[in-house]
Parts: C-alpha cells; structure tokens; sequence
C-alpha cells in the first residue's frame, strides 16, 4: 500500500523538517491527554479536531511518499505556494505531545500582561506565570523588554528555558506545535519547487476537468487540513511535474536544508539527529469509552479503522474491508465536491487484473434508511472525476453499529433502501453492509448478508 501525503509548511518549519528528516502537523496549543486513555479533560470539539489530526497521521505507512507544501510568505519573498519533495516516510506515526507550564514567579513588581494580546502564549498575571505554546524570537525579545527589572528579566527568561527543556522536539526552533509525527527518508529529492499554479491552475495539458487535482484544491478551498493524501494518478501527476521542473536532476546525498533566498532545497553537509520522544498512538480505550457512553464517535471510528486496517490488529476488520485483497491506497476524510461532502475512508484494492475502489460511510449509530444518500453522492463522484483517471470497480460500503433489536420496520426499511440503490446503480457493486460491537475490550466488525 502505498499512498502520498501532502504535509503544510513555512520558510521556518520546512528549513527544520528537511535537516532533521521529519515531517508533522499539530493544533496551537492544544495537547493530548486521551492516548491509551479512556478520559480526557477536553472539550468536545478540541478532542475531535486532534482524533481528525491522529486519523490523518494513522492513514500514513511505512513507504508511502511524502511531499511538502511551502505555503505562501509575501514577507519572505514567496509569493506563489510550491510543492517540494520527494520523500518517503522511514517509520511508524508518533506522538510528541506538548507540554504546558503554570508557576508561581516571585517578582519584584506586580504584572498583569499578556502577550500577543489576541492570543496569549506567555500569560503573566498576579505572579503566576504560564506558556502555553512556542514563542518567536521577536516575541521572546518583547517580552523581556516589558519587564523594567534585571532580576525579573532573568526569571522570565529561565522560566522560558524550562519551558522548553524536555518539551517537544525542536519546539524553540519550530516555534509552534508538532505533536504529531513521521520520521522520513529521502527518494527523489529536487532541488526546486512547483507553484501552486502550475499544479492547480495551468491547464493548457489537461485534456478534462477530471485530470486535475481535485484533492489538493478541495483542500485549498476549505483550508483545514495540514496533513492531506492524493490520490494515485494525482501523486503521478504532481511527480512529473516536480520532474520536469528539476530537468530529472535529482539532488546527491542524504542529507538537506532549505535555502530560503533561492527557494531550493540544498544538500547539507552536516547531520542533524533525530532524538524526540515518539509515543505509540492507540485510540482504542477512548473509542470504547465513547461507544459503551452513546457518544458521538464517528471520528474515533474512523482514526481507528484507518490506523489498523492491513495490519492483522483486527482481522474481522481485514476479513470485512480487505476479503484477502491486496490494498494499494488508504485515503480518509477524502473530498469528494465542492460543498462538505467527504468520504469518510477510501480504499483501492488490487484483485487480479482488476480495481476495487471501496467509498465507505461510518456510522456511530444504526444504519437507517437515509444512509444511502450519502452512498450515492460518493458514487457519483466517483464515477465523474475518479474512475477516468484510474478504471476501477466502485464498491460502496456502510459501517454502522451492530442492531441489537432489530424492529422488523425499521431493519426492512432500511435493507429496502440498499436494495432499491443496488438496483438504481448498476455501474456499481452492490452495497456492502458491515456491523460492528464490542467484544472482549475490541470492536468486531461483521459483514451481514441481506
């Protein structure tokens, strides 16, 4: 399986992750307290917009190829977005989670600041200090300045260095928040970048609408992912651009930084060693807490699946999704209009001379018969902008929750609406109905015939 995954940057971050060979994504300040845990003591949308983040990690494999996107800088003299690479990832996800600090400082005067004002990441009020994330180096400057006392100055400045001792990796030099992570190796590394136009824009080589990157400008649109997979024929394409802009001369050496006044990737003589902490994710306690609660969990559902699937964690999830196939990509949270329509897991698998391409909606809840609607819309995507690129069998599939009782109205209305689809929809496989409940502290999922 192998699948591209297109991580967001600065002039600042992408100098670090090139030099220590990494590449990660995170939330501000945000930091995770629910990793091999059942609890946590953050609110709904904070812990649901880090388990969006931990599946869109959990998706990435050993071997899959990672470019970087070097977002626009008009201050640094970057004026069109650009895509580097390319890279492959060397090891499993990680987590490096952010450490916050609150302490007591006894100062000689009394300060009731905050810095910046609109977002405070140094908070200093009644002498309690606290830092909840990484500050620049203006910002650390400014600071000091605010502060009329020599003796307080050099408080606050040893504060700001416990801060950063045994934080997160790289965390000053960063500054801002990786929690989550991949370690990465070079492929084909080239030294210059192709624009955002030339990717998204130009169309003077695309012979129909369905050729272009429709992965990457979805993303560009919505704006929210930092971490986001193409497909195959999309990372093809991206490929040869990258190629073709590099003449195919392929950088030497094993080791890079980035040289922000020509806008090149540079070969670097000196090494630089990874040495952060890297703890395993496992997303498995919270999801059972969430699901024996009747919690919404749809988003814990799919971090799950997508961290496991093809790993023999949960061979009734294999036995269900993969039916002894080989899978060649995993996408997840994969864009599929304009508007917010999303599948919630894509996978591509290889049978014979043949490809399934399984578009498959989650359910924290039992099916019903409205399920469908979304199925359709993902059909029909795919029959449009994906089955050109890449001739597939589509194969629409539903997860939902194990029916306990199953009311004869409820169940026969809703095994109605998948047989009334299968019959509408003969350009594709009939939808697979999957269900799944706990069992001996796991979830098992089970096909059910209809």
């Amino acid at each position: 399986m192998t699948t591209t995954h297109v991580f967001i940057v600065d002039t600042n971050t992408f100098k670090y992750h090139l030099e220590y060979l990494f590449a990660g994504t995170g939330a501000k300040d945000s930091s995770v307290d629910f990793n091999t845990s059942c609890e946590t003591s953050l609110k709904h949308s904070a812990e649901n917009n880090l388990i969006g983040m931990m599946a869109d990690l959990g998706r990435i494999r050993i071997g899959d190829y990672i470019i970087f996107y070097l977002q626009q800088e008009k201050d640094e003299e970057v004026y069109d977005g650009k895509f580097y690479g390319i890279f492959k990832v060397k090891t499993e996800p990680f987590l490096d989670n952010l450490v916050h600090l609150t302490q007591p400082l006894n100062l000689s005067s009394t300060y009731n600041i905050g810095y910046p004002k609109n977002e405070p990441k140094f908070k200093m009020k009644n002498g309690i200090a606290s830092i909840t994330t990484a500050l620049t180096i203006k910002e650390e400057n400014n600071l000091l300045k605010k502060f009329a006392s020599g003796q307080d100055k050099e408080k606050i400045k040893q504060f700001i260095e416990t801060f950063y001792k045994d934080n997160q990796f790289l965390l000053q030099n960063l500054e801002k928040s990786l929690t989550f992570r991949i370690l990465i190796e070079p492929f084909n590394v080239y030294a210059k970048g192709v624009t955002e136009w030339d990717a998204l824009d130009e169309i003077k080589h695309i012979q129909s609408p369905n050729q272009m990157l429709w992965s990457l400008i979805y993303r560009k649109l919505k704006g929210n992912r930092g971490n986001t997979m193409i497909t195959m024929y999309e990372s093809e394409r991206l490929f040869k651009l990258l190629r073709d802009k590099n003449r195919r001369q392929v950088l030497s050496g094993k080791h890079f930084t980035f040289d922000i006044q020509s806008q090149e990737i540079k070969v670097d003589n000196t090494v630089h060693n990874y040495t952060g902490r890297k703890e395993k994710i496992n997303i498995l306690p919270r999801l059972i807490k969430k699901y024996k609660d009747n919690k919404a969990f749809e988003t814990h559902l799919q971090a799950y699946i997508v961290q496991n699937i093809g790993r023999n964690n949960n061979k009734s999830l294999d036995e269900c999704l993969l039916n002894g196939l080989t899978p060649e990509w995993l996408g997840n949270e994969v864009s599929c209009g304009v508007g917010m329509q999303r599948i919630d897991v894509a996978i591509s698998l290889l049978k014979s001379n043949s490809k399934i391409i399984e578009a498959i909606e989650l359910k924290a809840k039992e099916a019903e018969p409205d399920n469908i609607y979304q199925l359709q819309r993902y059909v029909d995507w795919l029959e449009q902008y994906y089955l050109p690129n890449r001739p597939s069998d589509i194969q629409p599939v539903l997860i939902a929750k194990k029916m306990v009782n199953k009311n004869p109205d409820n169940y026969k209305k809703t095994i109605e609406s998948f047989k009334q689809f299968n019959k509408e929809n003969s350009c594709c496989m009939q939808i697979k109905y999957i269900e799944y409940e706990l069992e001996d502290n796991d979830i098992k999922f089970q096909e059910v015939e209809y």
